[in-house]
């Protein structure tokens, strides 16, 4: 049976790609991707066969990788992160059935919530809450639910997708509704272009984060009751110090 590799590159595609990850490209003959992703690692595969297709063509992405599979190619289909976390994986598991001789295998990376996580400090110490502003697949109003769910269990809140051209206001939105949950001045973080060139990070309080620009390359972080700034960095404490 052939097989197709489902790869989260992690955050960046570099550094911070998994020594499985790495095995799986270099022992494929194709490497199909998002032109964005593709272009994060195709100088480190010189001698690879690249196919890309642009956003909103990720079922195309996916036939595209079992075709290649079933005529007896070594395939590679990667993600930004982590396969399994807002990327290729699920959909290829729904469009297997029309390709019963191809295997899916799925090769972790480390998702932006953890990558951008370290680079604020360790935000994320406690039970948290992944949430995307993107509401190009799921309805605002269910995004507003679990936002005012997750506020309310008082979790520590990653957001993925908080703004884009055609959804400029949707990182204040939010915002705006976790205010009514938490304090203004909780201790907030973003990162942007995680493991990229240009990475760039802030701290600062829920207020702030309101009325702060941000785009799809960028990851927020909402603390909790406990999150703390220490040093410039933002801590989430465990509570070991307690026990």
């Amino acid at each position: 049976m052939n097989n197709v590799y489902v790869v989260g590159i992690g955050p960046g595609g570099g550094e911070q790609m998994t020594g499985e990850a790495r095995k799986a490209l270099e022992s494929c003959d194709i490497i199909i991707g998002y032109t964005v992703y593709i272009d994060l690692i195709r100088g480190q595969y010189p001698d690879k066969t690249f196919l890309t297709t642009p956003m909103t063509q990720e079922a195309e992405r996916c036939r595209m990788a079992f075709e290649a599979a079933e005529q007896g190619r070594d395939v590679s289909l990667v993600c930004s992160g982590d396969a399994g976390v807002y990327g290729m994986a699920g959909l290829m598991y729904e469009i297997k059935g029309a390709y019963p001789h191809v295997n899916i295998k799925v090769v972790p990376g480390i998702t932006a919530a953890t990558g951008g996580a370290a680079v604020l400090g360790a935000p994320l110490m406690h039970d948290f809450a992944v949430i995307s502003l993107s509401d190009l697949l799921t309805p605002w109003e269910k995004i507003e639910a679990r936002l005012r769910a997750a506020a309310m269990a008082d979790f520590v809140i990653c957001l993925y997708n908080p703004s884009s051209r055609k959804r400029k206001d949707h990182l204040k939105r939010a915002c705006e509704i976790l205010l009514e949950y938490k304090r203004d001045d909780t201790v907030c973080g973003t990162v942007r272009n995680i493991g990229r060139d240009g990475e760039a990070r802030q701290v600062m309080t829920l207020a702030e984060l309101k009325d702060t620009e941000a785009d799809m390359f960028t990851t927020v972080y909402i603390g909790n009751e406990q999150t703390k700034q220490i040093d410039g960095s933002m801590v989430t404490p465990r509570g070991y110090r307690n026990v």
